[in-house]
């Protein structure tokens, strides 16, 4: 019972963490574009989420091996508040500073909590504990943007500052454990090397999320829908990559997580090929993005678990935080691939997904076959 509340405790706080990440990032760009700086500036700001990921990810092994994992969460939790609490007071240039704060201490969260939950983790259910894990974080992601209808001006930051606060103060109840790792850490880039899958999966995951939340709206209005309609879109697709991945851990716990990994890559290739012709029909339309966000975002529930499985102790460390190093990588250059596809084509979009989908399918079938 109480490894069990141990757990709903950082869930909890990794979903609080999703609300104050999903409201800053829409809020920074809204209050910089009502201020007059251009798409560019806007992108530059928003990439330095990513650089602050770069910094900190190759000192997170060592960080996990000096100190427990409840000071790094309550210590990242409490510079993010201090941080939020900064941006009202501060100028605007100053911003692309505290964006790149709010992406190390972030990175430590995602890091931290990942490889923590694989830890208190008995192997028969560490694919369920992860799937809830994902589905807290989307939650998060996806509830963050409703607080903006929660006030004006200044006060939103103040409002994700105080759930930052909150999550900090669940993780004070929770008794101090030993650090996560005990063994020295080896040279970063071996970590990339250590699990060639997760990575893929995570530079695929990373850049069709980047991809799809810049453009797959844009998308659907070229295909004749309404902006109201084509968001509504976007929205049913993050609903189902938030509550199939509960099934989707229920599976993972009761059959091979290598061969469900090639399964839902190649579903979500099928998938993609068929959004042109599911968005004629908006019933059809709405069913499958349902399913493909779940069926999408399963692919990197699976490789997490996989991860855990595998690792422990600082290579579990080393192998999550050279995987945020991918996700950065693709969250930056997805949404420019994507780009390039529309201009090419219609329905560059689906083109793409399912070309990268399709690829990885094909690597993870490869190295599932490789490993038997």
């Amino acid at each position: 019972m109480q490894a069990l509340r141990g757990k709903a405790g950082v869930i909890t706080a990794v979903m609080v963490f999703g609300l104050t990440y999903g409201l800053t990032a829409p809020l920074v760009s809204l209050r910089l574009s009502a201020a007059g700086y251009s798409e560019g500036w806007i992108g530059l700001n928003a990439a330095m989420h990513a650089v602050g990921v770069f910094a900190i990810a190759p000192l997170l092994p060592a960080l996990c091996r000096r100190f427990s994992p409840q000071a790094l969460m309550r210590f990242s939790l409490f510079a993010i508040f201090l941080t939020l609490c900064l941006f009202p007071f501060l100028s605007l240039a100053s911003w692309f500073a505290l964006r790149l704060l709010l992406g190390a201490f972030s990175e430590i969260i995602l890091v931290v909590t990942e490889t923590w939950l694989n830890h208190v983790s008995v192997e028969r259910a560490r694919a369920t504990t992860l799937a809830w894990y994902m589905a807290s974080l989307s939650l998060g992601f996806a509830l963050g943007p409703f607080l903006l209808l929660a006030g004006s001006g200044t006060l939103p930051f103040f409002y994700g500052a105080l759930l930052a606060l909150a999550a900090a103060l669940i993780l004070l109840r929770r008794r101090t454990e030993a650090p996560l790792a005990q063994e020295k850490a080896g040279a970063f880039w071996r970590y990339l090397a250590l699990a060639p899958l997760a990575m893929a999966a995570t530079l695929l995951n990373a850049a069709l999320e980047a991809a799809g939340m810049n453009l797959l709206v844009i998308y659907a209005m070229n295909l004749g829908w309404s902006e109201k309609l084509a968001t509504a879109l976007l929205s049913v697709l993050m609903l189902g990559a938030i509550v199939l991945q509960l099934p989707v851990g229920w599976l993972a716990d009761r059959f091979d997580r290598a061969r469900l990994v090639v399964l839902f890559a190649a579903v979500s290739t099928l998938g993609a090929l068929a959004w042109p012709w599911a968005l004629r029909v908006a019933p059809l339309a709405w069913v499958l993005m349902f399913l493909w966000g779940g069926a999408f975002v399963a692919i990197y529930t699976l490789v997490i678990t996989q991860v855990g499985e595998r690792f422990s102790g600082t290579a579990l460390t080393g192998v999550y935080a050279a995987m945020s190093i991918m996700w950065g990588a693709g969250a930056l250059v997805g949404p420019s691939l994507a780009g390039l596809a529309m201009n090419a084509g219609a329905h560059g979009l689906p083109w793409l997904a399912a070309a990268l989908c399709g690829a990885f399918t094909l690597y993870a079938w490869w190295m599932t076959r490789r490993a038997a």
